[in-house]
């Protein structure tokens, strides 16, 4: 007897970007963005009276595509976001020809948790910018990625 099992890489995160995303375009108008993102775990004390401090992790994430152009139009250094994605792992030759391992995010989702900037209307009140979604021509106009 075997058993068929199932694997499954996902990633959630809800975190503050920690500086402006960097973004690159390459091939007839496809780009990348990557962007630096803090988790943070809040600190405690523990019942003995031992203080257990705030940690902090990073995380580097890559947004490819639509999702790169929407993190460049919309995605500031303090924002919050919600992001899932799949972890994965990288290696590369240094200047010094040492390995070199990082660990990335590459992102599926996104979500900006932060207020949306807002601009008056006609009328004076303020209203939501309004959004409109780069076309990617695979029959997922109108919906947006977040």
């Amino acid at each position: 007897m075997t058993l068929d099992v199932l694997a499954m890489n996902k990633v959630m995160l809800i975190g503050n970007v920690g500086q402006e995303p960097e973004v690159r375009y390459y091939d007839a108008d496809q780009a990348y963005a990557r962007v630096r993102l803090a988790t943070t775990e809040r600190g405690k004390t523990l019942q003995n009276g031992t203080q257990v401090p705030d940690r902090t992790d990073w995380h580097n994430l890559l947004f490819n595509k639509n999702l790169a152009k929407v993190v460049e139009r919309y995605v500031h250094t303090g924002d919050k976001l919600y992001v899932e994605g799949r972890i994965r792992y990288r290696s590369y030759d240094d200047k010094k020809g040492q390995r070199r391992y990082y660990t990335e995010i590459d992102v599926e989702n996104m979500e900006i948790l932060s207020s949306k900037p807002t601009q008056p209307n006609n009328s004076g009140n303020m209203a939501s910018e309004p959004f409109d979604q780069p076309s990617s021509g695979t029959g997922d106009e109108g919906k947006l990625p977040f």
